[in-house]
């Protein structure tokens, strides 16, 4: 059954695949290495991303998109994936050993929601008694070439293409509205935006 509460004009859904989305993992990087480490938790600054972790800041921090607009806002500052893709694409690519948590380079992995489908501009609250950080979804990501840096041949696993339409199971992109501390086990309370734009590949 899905619980929906109507909050500010804006509907709190909490259906997903597998019931109440929640934190599976958090991980981190300080060097811009494709993979991030498992930590017990992450702490998100308003404005900038996750602390220490090397794609935090105001302006873009992704190094191939520096070098094209190194001034720009960064609609980078956390990247999330559902550990369901991570899990899949290791059953289709029949993988030797199983993708695991922040393996992508991922700072939040979830469990329970299809975080592709939201639309932009999403709010993911993360929900910890009287605490509550919020990420604002700004895009997809496109799986580059890096990804073959983790499993030779990798990348083509993660685009499923179905005639002219492009499937991208390699996470989503947001921005921190509200600091706070994230770990797994936390719940995560979907706020969707009165639009339906769907979100951008970035």
């Amino acid at each position: 059954m899905s619980a929906t509460t109507i909050t500010s004009r804006r509907a709190v859904t909490t259906t997903t695949l597998t019931g109440q989305p929640q934190v599976f993992s958090v991980s981190k990087s300080s060097s811009h290495t494709v993979s991030k480490n498992a930590v017990p938790e992450i702490t998100l600054v308003e404005g900038l991303g996750v602390a220490g972790d090397c794609h935090a800041g105001k302006t873009v921090q992704h190094q191939a998109q520096q070098q094209k607009n190194p001034a720009g806002n960064n609609l980078r500052q956390v990247h999330l994936v559902p550990i369901e893709s991570l899990r899949e694409v290791s059953a289709k690519s029949k993988l030797a050993k199983s993708l695991s948590a922040g393996e992508i380079g991922e700072n939040i992995t979830t469990e329970g929601v299809e975080l592709a489908s939201l639309p932009r501009g999403t709010e993911l609250h993360f929900v910890n008694g009287a605490s509550k950080a919020v990420v604002v979804l700004t895009g997809v990501r496109e799986p580059g070439p890096g990804i073959n840096k983790v499993r030779p041949g990798l990348q083509q696993h993660f685009l499923i293409r179905n005639g002219n339409q492009t499937k991208r199971l390699a996470g989503v992109m947001g921005i921190v509205k509200n600091g706070g501390v994230v770990k797994p086990g936390m719940r995560i309370d979907l706020v969707r935006p009165t639009s339906t734009e769907s979100l951008p590949v970035i």
